[in-house]
């Protein structure tokens, strides 16, 4: 069975070109980044937020608001998607803008990370929470980051220019950034810790 897809939208820096939203099950926004997608006369299926960057709320959308300040809009559209049954999202406008955003949504994406798939687009790249298994194809001269957060141990690579063979990369030591793609599959393993993959375009 056929696993259904989620397109969500934050408040980061918006993509200069959309993807085809048609392979979407769902269309959703947190209510920051709802502005973009009503001036691309995009509706969403709901927006969630507290709304204190949005003024009137729309009529024709969903609105479900979620003021606990506990949390951050990104992790409390997160736990509403998981609560309705979605579990694969790409994930627009993660990055760009104040940076403490970036890195509270790469904090985030690990929370989550047993329970959904999560994948990041940007205008630059994409980038995820790699499994400690994973293929990358179609990569050949791609530019391939890895970034542990905070560590990943006995790292192992095949098909890029510089490769680890059981070694560990330490966030405020040694991170694997700019690499290349010498072959179109790139394989990667670990054992334990959690790394972030950047491709890119």
């Amino acid at each position: 069975m056929k696993s259904s897809k989620v397109f969500l939208l934050l408040n980061g820096e918006v993509p200069t070109k959309l993807p085809n939203l048609s392979k979407y099950d769902l269309i959703c926004a947190t209510d920051g980044a709802y502005q973009y997608l009503q001036k691309n006369k995009i509706t969403p299926d709901f927006i969630s937020g507290d709304f204190d960057s949005l003024g009137n709320t729309p009529d024709d959308v969903e609105v479900i608001e979620t003021p606990n300040q506990d949390y951050t809009d990104f992790d409390k559209i997160l736990q509403i998607l998981f609560d309705k049954g979605f579990y694969e999202i790409d994930v627009y406008g993660a990055s760009g803008k104040e940076q403490d955003h970036f890195l509270g949504n790469l904090h985030t994406a690990i929370q989550w990370k047993s329970k959904l798939k999560l994948t990041f687009f940007d205008n630059y790249s994409r980038y995820f929470l790699a499994d400690k298994n994973i293929k990358i194809k179609d990569c050949k001269n791609k530019m391939i980051s890895l970034l542990p957060f905070p560590e990943a141990k006995q790292i192992v690579t095949r098909g890029l220019k510089y490769p680890l063979n059981n070694e560990a990369l330490v966030f405020g030591k040694r991170i694997g950034i700019r690499n290349e793609a010498i072959e179109n599959q790139v394989t990667i393993t670990f054992e334990s810790g959690a790394l972030f993959i950047f491709i890119n375009h």
